[in-house]
């Protein structure tokens, strides 16, 4: 057995070895660390991580492309959901191209109800933030996993099908004093007179109501509406040029219509242009065992918002 010397002496080699053979590939193996950081502990502008993500994002975009000339070749052509053996669903064409630069966190239950979140500690850091949820259905899991984790945060929560949040919150003193609800719907346009049941605001009208001017978390489940009311947000916005959101979790409804190749590809490159990137996705498979039969229609998604000065994109919240 060589001496104790000699086995480090040779440990030692090995190891300045491999990080002069690693050393070429850094760069590359830094954009895929949980955070902002190579794997030789050089820190790297948060701004840098971004613009390298965004040029990762600009292939994936043109994979679509290429996806869609496989299978269409127009955007008009392509089934959605093929039934006649190809292999692919619409899903495949929106993947989640784009990393957080942040930790990404299940917030909420396992199972339905809960979302994956970019970033809850910088957004927690805060002296006081904003969180919107729309459709809530009874369970807030999310919802208060969100104020636990963040104490200087308020939520403000929509949903005409019920009356008040679920038990997580209702049944908890301290967090009912964060949050506040009224049974609305989130719409593409304003239907909220006296006659009008439900009564339908869109973001922007609710922003005004309530005094706000920036949504650090905004979580969206409105069975289909999305489609509208985003669409109808974004177009507020178009001349800004950015969203006053930091991040967006969603679940999107693609059918009834919706799940068109066409309309759908529009729609989603329009929540690109506003500087959304998908950073997570999953399939809602408790669907599929509800609605026997069903088609894979439903899948979440959550998104960073790439622009402006909020939590997740500036180095001022490290």
């Amino acid at each position: 057995m060589p001496p104790r010397s000699t086995v480090i002496a040779v440990a030692v080699v090995l190891s300045f070895g491999l990080i002069f053979l690693l050393r070429p590939f850094a760069p590359t193996l830094s954009l895929y660390s949980s955070y902002y950081r190579d794997v030789f502990g050089r820190s790297r502008p948060l701004r840098d991580w971004l613009r390298d993500e965004e040029e990762r994002y600009a292939v994936a975009v043109q994979d679509r492309r290429g996806l869609i000339r496989k299978y269409g070749p127009t955007e008009a052509t392509v089934d959605p959901f093929p039934t006649h053996g190809g292999l692919y669903t619409l899903w495949d064409f929106f993947i989640p191209a784009f990393q957080c630069p942040h930790r990404v966190e299940r917030i909420g239950t396992l199972g339905d109800g809960g979302k994956w979140v970019c970033g809850v500690d910088r957004v927690a850091k805060q002296d006081k933030c904003v969180i919107y949820s729309f459709g809530i259905n009874g369970e807030s899991s999310f919802e208060s996993s969100l104020l636990n984790r963040a104490p200087n945060c308020e939520i403000w929560g929509y949903d005409f099908s019920v009356n008040g949040w679920g038990p997580e919150i209702k049944d908890d003193p301290e967090l009912n004093k964060r949050a506040h609800f009224r049974p609305w719907a989130l719409g593409g346009s304003d239907r909220h007179q006296e006659h009008d049941h439900p009564k339908y605001w869109t973001l922007d009208s609710l922003m005004k109501l309530n005094g706000h001017t920036f949504i650090d978390v905004l979580k969206i489940d409105i069975e289909g509406s999305e489609f509208e009311a985003l669409t109808s947000f974004i177009d507020a916005h178009a001349e800004k040029g950015q969203l006053p959101v930091g991040q967006l979790q969603l679940e999107i409804h693609a059918y009834g219509g919706r799940e068109r190749f066409d309309y759908f590809n529009h729609w989603w490159a329009g929540l690109e242009a506003a500087g959304l990137r998908p950073f997570w996705t999953e399939p809602n498979l408790v669907y599929l065992i509800i609605v026997p039969g069903a088609r894979p229609d439903l899948a979440e998604y959550s998104f960073i918002n790439i622009r402006g000065n909020h939590a997740l994109v500036d180095e001022r919240f490290n």
